[in-house]
C-alpha cells in the first residue's frame, strides 16, 4: 500500500532540507513554531542524540518547536545551534522569563564514510533548512539527512545499498492524520513489510546479489565482518494533529518503532541508534492505541520510500538501479524469443 500524503499534510508542521551532494551529507528539520506535544523512543547500541531526556514524562518541558534530523554523526548535532537561533530570532521558545529558549531535540546518523568525511552540517546549514522549510509536501531519496544514507553493511559499507530519506502520511477520518519521515541508515536490510522480499541491503562479496543480512550474520566471514561494522541508525519523527499527552507522545514514539522493526530486517542492533520523536500539534480527539498503530504503518511506508526515491552514488547501487537492470534484463529476453509466426 503507497500513501501519497507526507508528513507536512499535518497542520502546524513545515519541513526545509539542506543537501551536500559533494560531501554527501546534509540535514532535515521539522519546524511545529507553535509548539507540539513531544515525546521521543530510542533504541539500538549506537544513538547520537540532542535534548532527549527533557522529552520523557516527569520533566518540566511539554512542548519542543522543532525537531532535527541530521548527518555528520556527533558532528552534526552542531547544525541544531542553527535552527535555534532562527527560532530564537522569530521569538519562539520556552518561555523562561529572561529569554525564551527554543526546544529543538535532534538525533544524527552516520554518513561520514560515504563521500567527504569532512563535509559535516554546522550551524548555518541548521539556519538555512529553517529558511527553506515549507508546507508543501517533502522530497524523498538523496535529500537532507537522507544524503548519505545507505542500507545493508554486514560486509561493510562498500557492499551497501543507497538508501535516502521517505515521508508518508494518512488521514484517518474526521480530519485526524498521523504521518512519518525517515531518514533510513540501518545496518540491515530495507524490506517489503508485505512481502519480506529485499528491496535493498548488504550485497555479496563478488557479486551485485543480494546476500540477505541475517544469513551473512551467521556466516564465518559475516561474523568478521561484525567486528569492524559501521555505525547505522533509522532516525525520524511521527506526528498528528491529535491532542496528546507527553506520556502518550512517548507511547506512539515507542509503537512507532514496530514500523522500523517491519521494514528492516534486522533491527535495533548494536550498531544501530534508532530514534524516533513524536509530536502531537492539535487539539483533536483521538485514541493513542490508533494514533500509534498507523505510527508504526507510516513508518515503515517512510523506510520504503526512503529507499525507492534514493539514487545511487559513489559505486553504491539503488533500488531503482537494480529495477532498471531487471527490465533490461526481461527487455533482452522477450527479444531473443524468435517470433512464433516465423518457427512454424
Amino acid at each position: 500500500m503507497t500513501f501519497p500524503q507526507t508528513l507536512t499534510a499535518i497542520p502546524g508542521i513545515r519541513v526545509g532540507h539542506i543537501t551536500d551532494m559533494e560531501g554527501l551529507t546534509g540535514c532535515t528539520v521539522v519546524l511545529c513554531e507553535k509548539g507540539a506535544v513531544a515525546g521521543v523512543d530510542q533504541r539500538g547500541g549506537a544513538p547520537g542524540t540532542r535534548e532527549t531526556d527533557l522529552l520523557r514524562p516527569m520533566h518540566r518541558v511539554q512542548q519542543a518547536h522543532a525537531v532535527l534530523l541530521t548527518g555528520g554523526s556527533a558532528f552534526g548535532l552542531a547544525a541544531a545551534e542553527g535552527v535555534v537561533r532562527y527560532l530564537e530570532e522569530r521569538g519562539v521558545g520556552f518561555d523562561a522569563r529572561v529569554a525564551r529558549v527554543p526546544i529543538v531535540p535532534a538525533a544524527v546518523l552516520f554518513d561520514l564514510d560515504l563521500g567527504d568525511p569532512r563535509a559535516r552540517p554546522d550551524a548555518a546549514m541548521g539556519y538555512a533548512a529553517c529558511q527553506v522549510a515549507s508546507s508543501d509536501p517533502v522530497g524523498a531519496g538523496n535529500v537532507g539527512a537522507g544524503t548519505g544514507a545507505s542500507a545493508g553493511k554486514a560486509l561493510g559499507s562498500g557492499r551497501a545499498m543507497k538508501s535516502g530519506l521517505g515521508s508518508a502520511a494518512v488521514d484517518l477520518g474526521g480530519g485526524l492524520v498521523v504521518g512519518a519521515l525517515v531518514a533510513a541508515n540501518p545496518f540491515g536490510d530495507v524490506v517489503d513489510p508485505q512481502s519480506g522480499k529485499i528491496l535493498a541491503g548488504t550485497r555479496k562479496l563478488r557479486s551485485q546479489e543480494l546476500a540477505d543480512t541475517l544469513q551473512v550474520m551467521r556466516s564465518w566471514v559475516g561474523k568478521m565482518a561484525l567486528q569492524l561494522a559501521s555505525n547505522n541508525t533509522v532516525i525520524g519523527v511521527v506526528a498528528t494533529n491529535a491532542r496528546l499527552t507527553k506520556e502518550e507522545a512517548n507511547k506512539v514514539a515507542q509503537m512507532a518503532q514496530d514500523g522500523v522493526a517491519r521494514a528492516v530486517r534486522p533491527a535495533h542492533t548494536l550498531f544501530d541508534g534508532d530514534t524516533l520523536f513524536a509530536l502531537g500539534t492539535g487539539k483533536k480527539r483521538a485514541d493513542v492505541n490508533l494514533v500509534g498503530a498507523y505510527a508504526a504503518e507510516m513508518v515503515a511506508a517512510a523506510i520504503v520510500r526512503a529507499v525507492k526515491a534514493a539514487e545511487g552514488v559513489q559505486g553504491l547501487p539503488a533500488w531503482q538501479d537494480r529495477e532498471a537492470q531487471r527490465q533490461n534484463d526481461r527487455d533482452l529476453t522477450i527479444k531473443a524469443i524468435p517470433d512464433a509466426k516465423h518457427t512454424r
